[in-house]
This record gives C-alpha cells, sequence and structure tokens, in this order.
C-alpha cells in the first residue's frame, strides 16, 4: 500500500528464465495436449509444480516457451520462462528441477530474468538444425533417433542451390502444415542464413536454418523438398516456383520428425536481472484462449532478486 497516493499495488513474481535440452522421442511435442500424452512442458511444469507447492497453494505455474516443437523434436537450446514464488528466486534451479525429471529432458541453464522478458515474443531469431545420415549401407544404432537415413544418393551441388532460393524474405504458404491457422503476421517469414555441415559422424550431414520465425513444420517441409532435389525428383527452378505458388497443394514430401533439434534462440542483450533492457512490442500481443500469455499489468521500474518482478 502506498499511503500516500491511497495506491495498492500487487506485488509481482520474480521471472526465471531456462534453457531446456531433450531427446523428443518419447515425447509427443512441447506443448500440453490434455489427453494424457508426456509432452516436455508437462514434464518440466510437474517438476516445478513439486518443488513451490507449498509456496503457491498447489496451483499450476504455466511455463512459456520460445516455440513449440513437434512430436519427436529434438532441442538443445529451448527457451522458456516462468513466474516463481520470492522465497524461490535464487535457488539452483538446474539441480532442482533435474533431480526431478526423466533423463531425456534437462534443464541446461537457469537465470534470474528481466521482468519482462519473454521467452516466445522477444525471440530475435532461431536456429534449427536437420541431420541426414548419407551412409545407403546402413544407420548407426547409436544415431537412429536423431537423422534421417538416405536410400539414395544425394546430389549437395542442387541441394545448395535450392537452399539459397529459402533466403530472405518470403511468403512460405508452401511449406507449411496444410489446415495450420496463422497469426497476424500470416505466413511471411526471413530466413537469414541457411547452410550445411558435418554432422557428429562422418556419414551425417547437418542443415542449419536461421529465421525470424517459423511456421508449423516449415523446417521439415523444406528438408524435404531439398532432399527431393537431391535425389533429382525436383530442380532447384522447380523450388522457386513452389515458392512463388504459395500453394502447400503439392507433391513433396515432409522430413521425419526425428532429424530436426531446435539449436539455439537468440534475444535483446540486455534480457537478465541486473541489465537495463529495451522496451520490447511483446505488451501488445495475445495468444487466443490463454490468459497465461496476457501482457504485463504491472511494470516495475527495476529488477531485484527475489523481488519486483511482474508476472504475465
Amino acid at each position: 500500500m502506498d499511503d500516500r497516493a491511497g495506491l495498492c499495488y500487487l506485488r509481482p513474481m520474480p521471472r526465471i528464465r531456462l534453457t531446456i535440452a531433450y531427446d523428443g522421442t518419447d515425447f509427443a511435442g512441447w506443448q500440453l495436449q490434455g489427453r494424457g500424452e508426456r509432452t516436455v512442458q508437462g514434464e518440466v511444469e510437474r517438476a516445478i509444480a513439486k518443488i513451490v507447492a507449498e509456496h503457491n497453494g498447489g496451483q499450476r505455474i504455466p511455463l512459456i516457451a520460445a516455440g513449440r516443437t513437434d512430436s519427436g523434436v529434438h532441442a538443445l537450446g529451448q527457451v522458456a520462462h516462468f513466474d516463481a514464488p520470492d522465497a524461490l528466486a535464487n535457488i539452483p534451479w538446474p539441480i532442482a528441477l533435474n533431480g526431478r525429471m526423466r533423463p531425456d529432458v534437462r534443464i541446461v541453464e537457469a537465470s534470474l530474468a528481466h521482468p519482462r522478458f519473454h521467452s516466445q515474443y522477444d525471440a530475435l531469431s532461431k536456429i534449427y538444425a536437420y541431420t541426414i545420415w548419407t551412409d545407403r549401407s546402413h544407420v548407426n544404432p547409436l544415431r537412429r533417433r536423431f537423422v534421417w537415413g538416405m536410400q539414395q544418393r544425394l546430389n549437395l551441388d542442387a541441394m545448395d542451390e535450392a537452399a539459397a532460393l529459402f533466403l530472405g524474405t518470403n511468403d512460405y504458404n508452401s511449406f507449411k502444415n496444410a489446415g495450420t491457422p496463422v497469426g497476424p503476421r500470416g505466413t511471411v517469414r526471413t530466413v537469414s542464413r541457411f547452410w550445411r555441415e558435418p554432422g557428429q559422424t562422418a556419414p551425417e550431414i547437418t542443415w542449419r536454418i536461421q529465421a525470424d520465425g517459423f511456421l508449423k513444420q516449415m523446417v521439415r517441409n523444406i528438408m524435404g523438398c531439398l532432399v527431393f532435389v537431391g535425389v533429382g525428383k525436383v530442380t532447384p527452378q522447380d523450388v522457386r516456383s513452389i515458392i512463388e505458388q504459395r500453394d502447400r497443394n503439392h507433391l513433396l514430401p515432409t522430413a521425419p520428425p526425428w532429424g530436426l533439434c531446435m539449436e539455439r534462440v537468440f534475444y535483446p542483450e540486455a534480457t537478465d536481472c541486473g541489465d537495463q533492457m529495451a522496451a520490447t512490442d511483446h505488451d501488445g500481443h495475445q495468444l487466443a484462449g490463454g490468459a497465461e500469455h496476457q501482457p504485463d499489468q504491472h511494470q516495475p521500474d527495476q529488477c531485484r532478486p527475489g523481488g519486483d518482478n511482474a508476472p504475465e
């Protein structure tokens, strides 16, 4: 209570930023499904609930991620945030959470974030990696969960030529999952980098793509397209036409999920507590039907560990 002004303020909660890695094989994706299926969000939220139960009366604490990976997709650098009780702001969250989860998901890093940090809306870009196994005789059983095995030889030069066509700002309607609703941004995205590198073992090739956002299954559809180019079923000129048509009704395949990994999410430099982060435009954004995504109602002037962090 501010006695001078006669006003009462809601005390905000500390905001915790997590970096999460997971083997997506046994998960039905990131997002809660409501059908009893195991999800990454559900696994981490249950671990959080066990830690904070005596401080919040058992209420659910929503965990908001930078992006929602599909069933079977992996992550090395998924980023998520949640609001914690004051008394728990500075506990060793990686140790506390990892000890309460199965070993296919791990908290790599945790930090006290700026009170207005938002893992989804503040993200500037993301990098996804897709790995292909090129030895046609076999797939290493230790790598089979993380690679797409090829049965034909690939023309890498043709794939490079096709990959260059995705650079820049394009309408990716031809590469989104059919029937997927889109938000105010529509289907236009900007791809800043798209390159290939050697993978972890000799038969592997890893393609990495960085963009300011991705449509549902966009990377998997692009990789399916590149493989068709690599085996000679379509040409780079065909790819240009497919992009320009902006129509999902084509016969290009969708690459399987197990070759895909969310590797990194990029944010403005000052997103941790103690740094003064520039104002972002996420405050006016909302996701339909999700109170947990509402913009901040209380905006503190400064960030203090265990103190004035506003919930969303």
